[in-house]
């Protein structure tokens, strides 16, 4: 779906620069806001289930807050929240974002000359209809040997605080060490760009029975 062949405007739940990167060159313009939830506080076993409650709840908060904002007033065309999450699963289990320098660095060492799954979920509210559509995908990335220098070097940047499993696959220092992707690559930057067409058509086409937000004043 090109940006400019349907009327609806954006709102992108995410202050992820890659997330921001990826929906700009689809070719669509957004406003950000950003959820600000405590993440650690929802916990499932299975990364698909984890993923996508964690978008539900980043769709939940932001829509609290909407709630006592003008954006929506006065808006012709419908407005779409698109929130997302990601996590990165290592030999069974769930990675999300390191908490310190060590864990950043075991991390890392791990993917070296390895592969790690990632699981990235997408939700898409409309806010007008209430409809709301969301999926999850996964990919495998499998690295040659990193360099202890190299894992230094992410770490001083404060690379791996930044992104779930400590793993920024476009970073320059990332890449050189990228054996193969398995999977779409948009997909381990956070936001799978086939999912989230399908799902802004979906959150479109589908009636919902009341308004997500309502009451704007």
């Amino acid at each position: 779906m090109a940006a400019a062949e349907s009327c609806f405007k954006i709102i992108l739940g995410s202050s992820s620069m890659a997330r921001q990167r990826i929906l700009a060159e689809m070719g669509y313009e957004f406003t950000i806001m950003t959820a600000d939830i405590d993440e650690k506080s929802i916990r499932k076993e299975k990364p698909e289930d984890l993923v996508t409650a964690l978008a539900e709840a980043k769709a939940n908060a932001i829509m609290a807050r909407l709630q006592h904002t003008d954006i929506l007033e006065n808006v012709a065309c419908p407005t779409l929240l698109i929130t997302a999450d990601t996590v990165v699963v290592y030999k069974g289990t769930i990675r999300e974002k390191p908490c310190n320098e060590d864990e950043a660095r075991e991390f890392i060492k791990g993917y070296s000359g390895g592969h790690a799954a990632v699981v990235g979920s997408v939700l898409v509210t409309n806010l007008n209809s209430g409809a709301s559509k969301g999926g999850w995908e996964t990919a495998e990335v499998y690295f040659h040997d990193i360099p202890n220098e190299v894992i230094d070097s992410l770490i001083d940047e404060g690379i791996p605080f930044k992104v779930a499993g400590g793993l920024m696959l476009e970073h320059p220092l990332t890449l050189p060490f990228v054996d193969a992707v398995i999977g779409a690559t948009d997909t381990v930057m956070g936001l799978s760009i086939s999912l989230t067409e399908k799902l802004i058509e979906e959150a479109l086409r589908q009636p919902g029975s009341s308004p997500r937000v309502q009451n704007m004043s």
